[in-house]
């Protein structure tokens, strides 16, 4: 009765402690790399990474926006992303988002209206790598 359940995904939330702010009206060249938490109300133009010892929080705010990859272990998304994302634990896509690019993820949570312009691949929960697609070629009846 409060044992495990076998294969169920879990992950855990997001921090809710932001220690760095990007404002409205800031626009960022170039890649980031951080650690903790981190809300984005303006624009970056380039790659963002957390911190692949520790945890990360990325928030990307309605109206902030990002032209580059973001690879980070946790992820909400309510602006516009142009680029691949990957949210290496938790990524949650709410009702303003705009991804344009493939979203790889652990454990994923999408509102409805959210937009994703792209493949949507899932990683397994215990491998660094996405979880390959399995196709069978159909057999050649005619020879």
């Amino acid at each position: 009765m409060f044992g495990k359940k076998a294969n169920v995904v879990t992950a855990s939330k997001p921090q809710s402690q932001i220690d760095s702010l990007i404002g409205a009206d800031t626009i960022i060249d170039g890649d980031m790399h951080f650690s903790g938490g981190m809300r984005i109300d303006g624009r970056v133009n380039g790659n963002i990474n957390g911190a692949v010892d520790k945890q990360s929080t990325l928030v990307l705010s309605e109206q902030g926006q990002v032209n580059g990859e973001i690879k980070v272990s946790h992820l909400v998304v309510n602006g516009t992303v142009n680029g691949t994302v990957t949210a290496t634990e938790y990524l949650e896509l709410q009702s303003q988002a705009r991804v344009s690019g493939d979203v790889h993820y652990k454990a994923m949570e999408m509102q409805l209206g959210a937009i994703v312009e792209g493949r949507m691949i899932h990683t397994a929960p215990d491998a660094a790598e996405p979880a390959k697609p399995t196709t069978e070629a159909a057999p050649n009846s005619q020879k």
